[in-house]
Parts: C-alpha cells; sequence; structure tokens
C-alpha cells in the first residue's frame, strides 16, 4: 500500500510537471538578458511594446559599452532610470535614476564599479536578479533591498522592500545621465509634499519633465548638488531644502522601515510639461497595485507575442525566436502624452489628433526588416508611424533623416524615411497625406532646402549628385553609400510616382536609380571612390595608408578594399568595399550585369563568405558576427545571402541563411552577434526564421529562405492566418526539395505581401542536400 501511495504521487507530480511544461506561453520564452553581453546594447528592465518609459538598472555610463546603462559583466547596479534606447551604438538615456539603500552616510554620487563603496552604487548578482516582459527585479546586496520594476506605456513602477532600518533612503539623481553631458545640460527638482517630487530635465537637445509619487510620507528629505560643497559644512547636502537647480542635483528621502517593509514609487515621464507629467500618471497608474500592473504589462505582452507562433523549436530556439519578436515590438517608442500632446520638430507643442506620434527613428537600421516586419505582424501602428513622419516634416519644413527624440538629424548615410513611407504605401497603407509627404520625399532628392530650413538640411553631397551622378571622394566623407542608397532611395520615391501616375517624375528618379553605377569599377568588380575630377582613388599597392586634407574635408588616399577605417577619413559607412558592393537591393539585376553575368557575380559572393574576415587596419567594433566578410553585426550585409535568388542559386541562400541563424544567435546574455540597434538583428532573425526576407524594402515581395521550424502560424491583418510549414526539418536539412503555396506547386524564390497577409499554407519539403532544380529558371526571379 505505501509503494502504491508512492506511486500516484510520483504520477500526479510528473502530470503537474508535463501540465506546467504544456501550458507554456510565448512570454514565457522570452529573455530581456539577451543581447547584454558582448555589446549588444540591450537593456533588461521592464518595458511594454510602444511606449515611452523604459525603466532598467544602470550598471555604467560611460564610453560605447554603456549605451543601454547596462552590462552583463558588471558587478554592481547604480539605480533605475527610465530612459533606455534599445541596442543603438549612441550612447544616450539614463534619465532620473532612483536608487533604494540603507545607511547612515548619504552618498549623492554612485561611486564605481570597481568601488561600489565610493558612492550609492550596490552590488549584486545574477543569481538574485530576473526579467520577464514588463518586470525586472533584483537583490541589491550592500543594503539588503529587494527592488522590483514593472511599467505601464508612460509610468515606471518602483517596489522596494526594506529591511529593518532606521536610515532607508530613496535618492533621486538628475545628474545621472548614460553618454557624455552637454554644456547646456541642467535639471530642477522640486519636493511638493511629503509624498510627491517634480522636476524637469535638459539633456542635450531634448528636454524631458517627471512627477514621482511615493507610497509612504517622508521621515526626512533634502537636495544635493554633487557638483557643489557649501563652504560652512564642506558638504553638498541641503536638508529640508525642498527645491534644487543645477547640472549634477539631486533629493533624497528618508524613512524608518520595518522587515520586509515595502515602498512604492511611481514616476510618470513627458517631453512636454509637467502637467503633461501628472496626466500621464492619473491616468495610467491611479492606484498603488504592483501585482495588477505587473499582471496587466504581462498580459499585453501575451497578446503582442501570440500573433506570431511557432512548433517543433527547441527550448533554446523558442528562446531565441520569442525574445526575437519582443525586442522587434519594443523598439518604436511613442512620444505623445495622454491628452496627445507632444514635441514637435519645430520646438511647439502639438496634438496627436487619434493616432500614437512616433518622436524617434533609427531608420538606417530599421527600414531593411524592423519596419517590413511590423507591415506584418503590427499593421495597426504602421499609419502612425507614418503619419509622424508628416508631422514633423510640415512641422519642421524638411524631411527628416535618422533622428532621436523629434530633434532633426542627419546622423546616418541615406535618406532612409523614404523606404519606411513607399514599403508602406505599396503594402496598402494609405491613412495619411499621401501627397504631402510624396512631394517632400521628392523635393528632398531634387533639391536644397530653402530658409529657414538651413542648407546643411540636404541630402549630403546633392550638389555633386545633380552636377556628376555620384558623390566624389576627394570632396564628401563616405561618398560611396552615400551614391549608392541615394540612388536606392530614388528608386523608392520612383515606384511611388509611378503609382500615383507621374510619369515624368518615374522616369526622373529612376534615372537617377542608376547612378550607382557611376562608381562600378570593372578592373577591380568594386564600388570603387572616384574623385571630383573622374579619376578612380589610386590603389594602395602595398604602400602605407595616408589620410589627405582638402579643406575642411579628409579622406584616406588610397583604395583598399578591405578597409573600413574611421570617420570623417573614411569612403563606406561601417564597412569596406567587399560589405558595401551588395548594396544595390533595388536593381540586382543590374549589379549582376556589371560583374558580366550570373557565373561572375556568384563567384564573388562564394568569395566574400568564405574568404578571411580580417580587415585592414585600423580595427573597426562593428566588425563583429563573421562569416568571412560578411558581417552580420552590421546593417550593410543583411540581405546579402539572399542574392542567391537573383543569379539562379536559390540552394546557396538556404544554406547561408539557415547558417546565419544558427550560428549567430543563440541564448543567453552573450546570444545577440552585435549591435541590437533598435530591432534590426531580432526582426532579420524572426523573418529569416518564417523562411522570407525583404531584400528590397519598396517593393512588396519577401525573398525565400529557409524556414527554421516545422511549422509558424501568423495572424494576418485580415484576420486570416499565414502558415508556414516545413516539413522533414532539421538542422542538417536546409534545403528547400520542393514546395506548395494552398496546394499548388510553389517554384519560385518570392512570395508577395498581399499573399501573406491574404492568408494560405506555404508548405515546403526539406533535406540535407540541394535540389538544384527548385527556385530556378526567370520565372522563379522576383518582379522588377
Amino acid at each position: 500500500m505505501k509503494h502504491q501511495k508512492l506511486f500516484s504521487l510520483l504520477i500526479m507530480m510528473l502530470a503537474v510537471t508535463f501540465s506546467a511544461a504544456q501550458t507554456k506561453t510565448p512570454v514565457d520564452y522570452v529573455n530581456p538578458f539577451i543581447g547584454t553581453d558582448f555589446f549588444g546594447h540591450t537593456f533588461p528592465g521592464a518595458s511594454l511594446p510602444y511606449a515611452m518609459v523604459h525603466v532598467s538598472p544602470d550598471t555604467g555610463t560611460e564610453g560605447w559599452t554603456h549605451c543601454a546603462g547596462y552590462i552583463w559583466q558588471a558587478s554592481s547596479i547604480m539605480g533605475f532610470s527610465h530612459t533606455h534606447w534599445s541596442g543603438v551604438g549612441m550612447v544616450d538615456g539614463g534619465d532620473i535614476l532612483l536608487m533604494p539603500v540603507t545607511g547612515n552616510k548619504l552618498q549623492v554620487v554612485p561611486g564605481t564599479d570597481e568601488n561600489p563603496d565610493a558612492g550609492y552604487r550596490s552590488r549584486f548578482s545574477h543569481s538574485r536578479e530576473s526579467a520577464s516582459p514588463g518586470y525586472y527585479s533584483v537583490f541589491l546586496e550592500d543594503y539588503g533591498i529587494e527592488a522590483e520594476l514593472t511599467t505601464t506605456p508612460r509610468v515606471a513602477f518602483h517596489r522596494y522592500t526594506f529591511p529593518e532600518a532606521d536610515n532607508s533612503k530613496i535618492i533621486v539623481d538628475l545628474g545621472h545621465q548614460i553618454g557624455r553631458k552637454y554644456e547646456n545640460d541642467w535639471a530642477e527638482i522640486r519636493i511638493i509634499n511629503d509624498r510627491r517630487m517634480e522636476g524637469e530635465k535638459v539633456d542635450g537637445p531634448g528636454k524631458i519633465y517627471f512627477v514621482a509619487e511615493f507610497s509612504k510620507p517622508f521621515l526626512y528629505c533634502g537636495t544635493f548638488d554633487a557638483e557643489y560643497a557649501t563652504p560652512e559644512s564642506g558638504a553638498a547636502v541641503f536638508a529640508w531644502k525642498n527645491a534644487e537647480q543645477g547640472k549634477n542635483i539631486g533629493a533624497f528621502v528618508t524613512y524608518n522601515t520595518s522587515e520586509n517593509e515595502q515602498i512604492l514609487v511611481k514616476v510618470a515621464i513627458s517631453y512636454t510639461s509637467i502637467e503633461g507629467a501628472r496626466k500621464n500618471l492619473e491616468a495610467e497608474l491611479s492606484h498603488w497595485d504592483f501585482e495588477r500592473v505587473k499582471s496587466d504589462a504581462r498580459k499585453t505582452w501575451e497578446t503582442e507575442l501570440a500573433r506570431i507562433q511557432i512548433e517543433g523549436a527547441t527550448d533554446a530556439q523558442k528562446e531565441i525566436f520569442y525574445t526575437a519578436v519582443y525586442r522587434s515590438l519594443l523598439a518604436q517608442y511613442i512620444s505623445q502624452d495622454v491628452d496627445g500632446n507632444y514635441f514637435g520638430a519645430d520646438g511647439k507643442i502639438h496634438v496627436a489628433k487619434d493616432y500614437n506620434f512616433y518622436g524617434s527613428f533609427s531608420c538606417w537600421d530599421t527600414y531593411r526588416s524592423q519596419h517590413p516586419l511590423l507591415t506584418l505582424i503590427a499593421p495597426e501602428h504602421v499609419n502612425d508611424f507614418i503619419k509622424s513622419i508628416v508631422a514633423k516634416t510640415k512641422q519642421y519644413g524638411w524631411l527628416p533623416g535618422q533622428h532621436f527624440q523629434n530633434v532633426f538629424g542627419e546622423g546616418m548615410v541615406g535618406d532612409h524615411l523614404v523606404p519606411v513611407v513607399v514599403d508602406a504605401y505599396r503594402k496598402g497603407f494609405h491613412d495619411y497625406d499621401v501627397d504631402f509627404i510624396y512631394n517632400a520625399m521628392r523635393t528632398k532628392a531634387l533639391e536644397f532646402p530653402k530658409p529657414p530650413v538651413s542648407v546643411d538640411a540636404a541630402r549630403s553631397g546633392l550638389k555633386y549628385t545633380n552636377e556628376l551622378g555620384y558623390i566624389p571622394a576627394d570632396r564628401v566623407t563616405e561618398s560611396i553609400p552615400k551614391t549608392m542608397e541615394f540612388a536606392y532611395d530614388d528608386w523608392c520615391i520612383a515606384q511611388m510616382a509611378k503609382e500615383l501616375g507621374k510619369e515624368s517624375d518615374y522616369k526622373l528618379l529612376m534615372n537617377r536609380s542608376e547612378f550607382y553605377k557611376n562608381l562600378w569599377d570593372r578592373e577591380t568588380t568594386f564600388m570603387r571612390p572616384r574623385m571630383a575630377d573622374g579619376s578612380w582613388l589610386e590603389a594602395l599597392n602595398d604602400r602605407e595608408q595616408e589620410i589627405v586634407n582638402y579643406g575642411d574635408h579628409s579622406y584616406y588616399k588610397y583604395f583598399d578594399p578591405l578597409l573600413v577605417g574611421r570617420r570623417p577619413n573614411r569612403h563606406y559607412t561601417e564597412s569596406n568595399a567587399w560589405q558595401y558592393v551588395w548594396s544595390v537591393q533595388h536593381d540586382v539585376p543590374g549589379l549582376i550585369d556589371l560583374f558580366g553575368g550570373t557565373k561572375n557575380f556568384t563567384d564573388k559572393l562564394d568569395t566574400f563568405f568564405e574568404m578571411s574576415p580580417l580587415i585592414s587596419p585600423p580595427k573597426y567594433v562593428g566588425v563583429v558576427g563573421t562569416i568571412g566578410q560578411y558581417v552580420h553585426g552590421n546593417q550593410p550585409s543583411h540581405h546579402v545571402a539572399y542574392l542567391y535568388n537573383y543569379a539562379g542559386q536559390p540552394w546557396k541562400t538556404q544554406f547561408r541563411a539557415r547558417q546565419v541563424m544558427e550560428q549567430l544567435y543563440r541564448p543567453g546574455p552573450g546570444g545577440l552577434c552585435g549591435n541590437e540597434d533598435m530591432g534590426s538583428l531580432s526582426s532579420w532573425y524572426v523573418l529569416s526564421a518564417m523562411g522570407i526576407y525583404p531584400v528590397t524594402p519598396g517593393n512588396p515581395v519577401y525573398m525565400i529562405g529557409s524556414p527554421l521550424f516545422e511549422k509558424l502560424t501568423l495572424h494576418t491583418e485580415k484576420n486570416k492566418t499565414f502558415t508556414v510549414i516545413a516539413r522533414n526539418n532539421a538542422s542538417e536539412n536546409v534545403y528547400i526539395q520542393k514546395a506548395s503555396l494552398n496546394g499548388q506547386p510553389f517554384n519560385r524564390t518570392w512570395i508577395s505581401h498581399e499573399e501573406i497577409v491574404n492568408g494560405g499554407i506555404l508548405e515546403f519539403e526539406m533535406g540535407p542536400e540541394p535540389n538544384k532544380r527548385w527556385g530556378t529558371g526567370k520565372q522563379a526571379l522576383p518582379p522588377e
């Protein structure tokens, strides 16, 4: 009888374990720590999709290593701040830091990771740290405090569980900033009563306002200025002072706490005003139920992640895939308050009526795959993206380039809000001022801005583009990618012109889309830097590289296909000639013709993937995630594996796409091979795992690769399901043997956006050897 009871108990325990495993949902597989190691520049804190606030721990603020504030290698935490960028290469954010502490000594500087005792930092261990979508927690070892974070779209919610102490404190540091501080940076904080603080902070180009509300009245409070020591006390602390202004200022509150007493703090932010922050707090978090907010955040992510489901994947693959979907949905940030108010590109407050306003577009990173993915898995947001672009173009008087915090900028090459707009338009998203944005794109492609817009807002090198048909290396930095990417942008505008019936514009812009050919050097088979007089940049030929100065412009004197180099001297953007020769997404047949046919083209591609990954000095930190000279850690290479489809060798696309997915994406903190760059690495993986990739955003088709899972189901905008089935799928079975779409033979290397969103079943039979008859022939190529 005893053995029967033990056996029954064992069966029950196994059943419970099996049931728990069976009920695991996509949100359970998301690991926000992926990419926090090896310069993925992701942050693990609590966030929602399309949110304004992104509250997360900071372990450091200085240098490129700390772009997101948090790195896995760190052993101490400075505190928890409210603005973070997802995987970018710029060092920015970290506004409004809170840090709970205990102890008699009040520290007003953070100290260092090497010496946490020199400030208010605390040591921590990953064994007592956890993160999931919408939630983060960590045990602060130096203070015995459990810190937890959750969030609404505009309000961060902190819960601190204190030990018994009569000197518990919460520090609010407005001087904390990820990255360098500007001369005009300043902040002001005001203690309104014994439960509330308010303030604002100028941070470089932008301004942020906040309201912080505490669940327990302060016992004591005061302010500090870390840059000032009073002559009387020699300290920077001002007890019982209820306001402070300066560059590195903040406030503190003190409590007596009992064992396991919880103190909660709500922090609302706004980019318009204190009143906006107050409204955000009142509308989104009027209660003190932390578990409710945490649960609501989880439910939000469950709904978002349920849009795309996979079967036949390992737990590690599910972790990688669902974290990639999470990061793809995380990367676009709203900027308007609950009442619609937002800070406009003209420096004035505007109202977004019936749409969400997005203040930042890291479009050199996101146009390639993140925005195209969102047209499939988040279509209800796409029109809002374009409405935001329209609004800021009207306010500024000119189409911006890549920018953050709604402040005009041209930080990267190209004019890549253009493909974001055109890709959306050609996929049927038209709920915005179409004529206005078309004319704005056309004007910027051809003309210089008129006052009051600065002439510096024009496309870089436009004078030379108009006169020479290319941008010369001895006049403009990064002349090769600027010529090539503007040619692609012009192709995009031409496609929209054609659909709008503007035939003369179409012809003009299509002609300009071929300007990339003016940089083709038949002898070296590279896009080679060309001088203003029409000559080529002289070859290196075993000489030592030199830098030439021409007025305020400087450039590398000799052409070296393996040289990436450094700004302002380099000829290619974060890449070299091997990596940029393929950046003709809009005219791959034309590029093949330049090579002299498909054999020369595929031979060069083969060499590209098989050669040494080494580059000419100086080394460049972005050359990571390498397969030969292919660099998956940076965007210019992302489409290259799919180019074999255009040259009649789709089995090589299948092999390379699967190789990148399996070799360069891994679970755990070091799982990203480069900067996440606002969803670009993650969205590449999601699309490629589906077996598709948008080589040419602006053309509503996707190239076929190698589907990663046995089954993938996408819920489309038309309330249909699109299912990708890969039969006989395995790590060695990367090659398509045959395929069908809705039961009919499918023998082409592309599928249209419309075919996907209309729903259906795309079914593949996979195998370990290539079927060189599948997907070949002229009929298999995408429409031009």
